[in-house]
């Protein structure tokens, strides 16, 4: 697989600043921590989904994963920005359920509880980058096809990163609140990064020089010309070269190496099949 960048959003070091003020910097190391579990779930996701996440952006309210690709279906983008919000609840009810069955533990579960809901129930909400901004597109396009979904979620976060602002005003007379400015302007820039974020790259499973140099096992599987493309990537090993043989009706037609496999994942459509290749 190819390699993901990796980097930290300057927003998300002002919100460690702040929580190391006041005195709460292991509470920002379990929202960090969660943070990187909620995009192990994407990661997952998109692996079985025949994608990869081409750079992942620490930020403060969560991971964004982008990349670009044409042609990702509706229903595996939803699959794909479901999977962080989801696990996170999976993990917040586990946390859930040690408290109740060891009371004594309530003072590091109920942060890490708390962490993995808010993460959750925050990256549900419906403005990029956030995760319900690419679940709204991908509904809204079945209906009203994706430019005019862009524009209806982009006009979204505008206003709504827009009422955080001025919520974060409001506070200033009473307790101030910083955390609605940063997540305002957040959902602002987000909203004009609609073109460029939130996407994934198509999965490649190229082997480099220096695996070779170590030794990588070979990996070899028999498989029907009618599996698609996106199944094919699914069981193939990045950490192996691959060999895969091909059958029609039982029959033997073609026999892949790792750089043929690699062309057909790179340039063909995941949703066709492999014979449409041979």
């Amino acid at each position: 697989m190819g390699g993901i960048r990796y980097s930290v959003h300057p927003l998300f070091f002002a919100v460690g600043f702040y929580y190391a003020l006041t005195g709460r910097i292991f509470v920002f190391l379990i929202y960090t921590f969660t943070a990187v579990l909620h995009e192990t779930g994407h990661s997952i996701a998109a692996e079985k989904a025949g994608y990869r996440l081409n750079k992942i952006t620490l930020t403060p309210f969560g991971a964004v994963a982008s990349g670009n690709i044409e042609g990702l279906k509706f229903y595996d983008e939803l699959y794909i920005a479901a999977a962080g919000p989801f696990l996170n609840l999976a993990v917040g009810l586990l946390f859930v359920a040690v408290w109740w069955i060891f009371p004594e533990t309530y003072a590091f579960t109920d942060v890490c509880a708390e962490a993995n809901f808010a993460l959750a129930i925050v990256n549900l909400i419906p403005a990029y980058p956030l995760d319900g901004g690419r679940i709204l597109s991908a509904l809204l396009s079945i209906k009203t096809g994706e430019k005019r979904a862009a524009l209806i979620c982009k006009i979204l976060g505008v206003v709504l990163g827009v009422l955080l602002i001025f919520g974060f005003v409001y506070t200033l007379f009473y307790s101030p609140n910083p955390s609605l400015l940063i997540f305002g302007l957040f959902v602002v820039v987000g909203a004009f990064s609609r073109d460029k974020e939130n996407k994934y790259v198509k999965i490649t499973r190229a082997f480099s020089e220096e695996n070779l140099r170590r030794g990588m096992p070979i990996k070899r599987q028999a498989v029907s010309a009618d599996i698609t493309i996106k199944k094919l990537v699914a069981i193939t090993d990045a950490n192996a070269v691959n060999e895969i043989e091909v059958y029609k009706s039982g029959v033997l037609v073609k026999k892949l190496s790792q750089s043929q496999l690699e062309k057909i994942i790179v340039s063909g459509n995941l949703y066709s099949k492999l014979g449409d290749y041979m």
